[in-house]
């Protein structure tokens, strides 16, 4: 199993990973045309041509093969298990984003498997009472995991948005791996370490081929994927901070690390319901829609969003490096502050609001931006 000290196993990890999503992505495009897996143009999307839909596919085929063959070469049961029950809810999360980009999913069935993969993920890495009691730690983890899975479904709407910041946070939290290291929890550093790295690999490899103008979409298979990654390491990470500071507090530093997907589902959630628009329904008003309207550049905009996640990963990170519970509520809060002011804002920026956002009431259309 990877050991975090040893950087030339952090490279050969990472750069493996990323070669091979690299060249499997040209085969996975060419599949998507051939199969006509594509997405095509609609009002509330940004593309103007039918564009494939099989990324997810890639990114997820690069991270399950590498992961399972580093588990197979570097037995330990007790991680094997965990890994084992990591890839078994990957594999049914993709799966379910597959069949709703090609068939289309009511969002209760969705659910119901978004839950059944939580369930899994908690029961194989034992964590029934990771905050104390079984209930609130079950729904606790359940709420987090099922929000962050559809937050970064929402936030797949621009070309190359969450496969690069999703990258940038993979490797913050193989830092924070790093920082987190005890003698007491060794498997499990390992075990985040090479999640982390193999998936950072993994989406760097694919990103060529999704930043704009993108020549493959991640698809929900794709986003939830991502979400399901991410969410994961969250509670992984902050269970190795809270064990390495000795403080419940620490877990924030999840929160601070995902915050931006946080803020952007929080921002279009309000806006929607204030102006009367259903919330689950797509839309050109999330927060990078927003930003694209106010610099006139997707490209930029997905620069700008690395700069963000970038800033967040290096300032959760110094604040584990310091070991101060003041400095971690301090930072949280104004992280806080900080996205009110940007939302607000944003608020401020035209949106265009499609025919699938709007609502009829009292006769008349109404439409707010």
């Amino acid at each position: 199993m990877l050991n975090n000290s040893n950087v030339f196993e952090f490279l050969i990890v990472f750069m493996v990973s990323f070669l091979f999503v690299y060249n499997l992505t040209p085969l996975i495009i060419k599949l998507a045309y051939k199969t006509n897996f594509l997405d095509n143009p609609e009002a509330r999307k940004l593309h103007k041509k039918a564009t494939p839909l099989l990324g997810g596919l890639s990114v997820f085929i690069g991270f399950f093969i590498l992961v399972a063959i580093d588990s197979i070469l570097n037995s330990v049961p007790r991680t094997n298990f965990a890994t084992f029950g990591y890839l078994l809810g990957a594999l049914l999360i993709m799966s379910v984003g597959l069949f709703d980009d090609r068939f289309g999913m009511s969002p209760f069935v969705k659910l119901f498997f978004q839950l059944l993969v939580c369930f899994i993920f908690i029961h194989t890495n034992e964590l029934y009472y990771l905050f104390g009691s079984s209930w609130l730690s079950v729904l606790v983890i359940m709420f987090w995991m099922t929000g962050l899975m559809n937050a970064f479904n929402f936030l797949d709407n621009m070309d190359g948005i969450i496969a690069g910041m999703s990258g940038i946070l993979a490797l913050g939290f193989y830092a924070i791996c790093i920082l987190t290291k005890t003698p007491s929890v060794p498997d499990l550093n390992n075990y985040v370490g090479l999640l982390s790295l193999t998936f950072a690999g993994a989406v760097f490899g694919f990103l060529p081929y999704n930043f704009n103008p993108a020549k493959l979409f991640l698809g929900d298979a794709g986003s939830m994927f991502i979400g399901y990654f991410l969410s994961t390491m969250g509670i992984l990470t902050g269970k190795l901070a809270v064990n390495s500071m000795q403080s419940n507090v620490f877990y924030l530093l999840p929160i601070m690390m995902l915050s931006f997907a946080i803020f952007d589902i929080s921002l279009v959630s309000f806006t929607r319901k204030r102006d009367g628009r259903r919330i689950s329904q797509g839309g050109k008003d999330h927060s990078t829609h927003r930003i694209g309207t106010a610099m006139g550049s997707i490209k930029i905009t997905a620069l700008i969003v690395y700069l963000i996640n970038s800033i967040i990963a290096l300032i959760a990170i110094a604040v584990l490096q310091m070991k101060s519970v003041e400095l971690l509520v301090l930072s949280t809060a104004i992280f806080i502050v900080s996205f009110l002011f940007f939302g607000r804002k944003l608020d401020k920026v035209p949106i265009v609001v499609p025919e699938n956002q709007l609502r009829i009431k009292n006769g008349e259309l109404r439409i707010k931006n």
